[in-house]
Formats: C-alpha cells, structure tokens, sequence
C-alpha cells in the first residue's frame, strides 16, 4: 500500500500543499492527544516525530536500535525505503520544515487545535473538532499507513524532543551529518 504522498506516472515526484501537510500533522497531534498527557510539547517535539513520519524506512531503523517491534502493516513499502514523502532539510537542532509554523497556524486558526500550557512554547493539543476531523481523514485508505504510523510514533516514541533528537544524532548519523540548510 502507498502513503497519499506517490510519485505520478507521468511525471517528476508532485508538491503538496499546506493542507496536505496539515492534515498529517493534525494525525499526529491527535495520535498524542489521550488522557495522560493530550500534548505534544514544543517543536523539537513536532519536527522529530514528523521527521521519523516521513521517513519511515528511519523510523523503522531506530525502533530496531531501540528494540521495538515494528508490525509488518506499517513497514515501509519497497518504493517507501528508495523514495521520501517530502523532504526535510538539516537544521540547527536537525531535520526540519519551514512549514511548521504556517501550518501550525492553519490547525490553530481553523480550531483544530488548541495552544495548551507546556513545557516548551509551542504546546499543541487536539479539540473535539480536530478530533473528528482526524477520523475523517485516518478513515480515508489512502490515509490510514500514516494514521497507524503515527499511532505507533505515540505508544513507541512519546519522548522529550530532546530525548528524540540525542536518539537521531545518535543512531543516524547521516541525516545530521551535513551542512545546515541542506536537504535530507
């Protein structure tokens, strides 16, 4: 099965737009929105967890480092381990997107989401609206490898943003081992 984000036919690999990746990472503010702690807590946070997302041929990579099991329905695909949904670039604290704040706006615009206390200055919960709207989407089969993706992003790597991004310097040298600015 292939994530919403393929390469067309007839053409070079397409761009998506801001809804697209809103609606991803509102599946992931959601996947962490339960009664123990309904945040995600700061963009460190945000952008390493959506990093092992789109990569999940990484994702997959440091669950075995860590010794998780990986359940074979959300395995990366043979064209998932050659291809990228939509690439990251390396930053200062590692991979990121310069659309996180735009679409962090989008979901808290639109009511989506909430702004919540929290340790870091972006803390994001999911309203009930998100909520249904998340449904919606995770219940469209195109979306539903990312919806159990990011399920299992929040039983197997609900750590600190730091924490996750020691794991990634760590474990994947090759994603921090470049220049800044420069593309994952």
């Amino acid at each position: 099965m292939m994530s919403p984000a393929r390469i067309d036919d007839a053409g070079p690999p397409r761009t998506f737009g801001l809804d697209y990746h809103a609606a991803r990472i509102l599946l992931l503010i959601t996947a962490f929105s339960d009664a123990r702690q309904p945040i995600i807590d700061g963009p460190t946070k945000l952008a390493k967890l959506d990093f092992l997302l789109r990569y999940p041929a990484l994702m997959e990579r440091l669950a075995d480092v860590l010794g998780y099991d990986v359940p074979e329905r959300i395995r990366p695909s043979p064209e998932e381990r050659l291809a990228v949904e939509s690439r990251m670039v390396r930053y200062k604290f590692g991979p990121w997107d310069d659309r996180y704040y735009p679409i962090i706006g989008l979901l808290l615009g639109t009511g989506l989401v909430q702004s919540v206390s929290g340790k870091g200055k972006v803390a994001l919960a999911v309203t009930d609206n998100g909520q249904a709207i998340a449904r919606r989407v995770a219940d469209d089969e195109a979306w539903r490898i990312v919806a159990d993706r990011c399920e299992y992003l929040a039983r197997s790597f609900d750590l600190s943003g730091n924490r996750l991004k020691d794991l990634i310097y760590e474990h994947l040298p090759e994603v921090v081992d470049r220049p800044h600015r420069t593309v994952i």
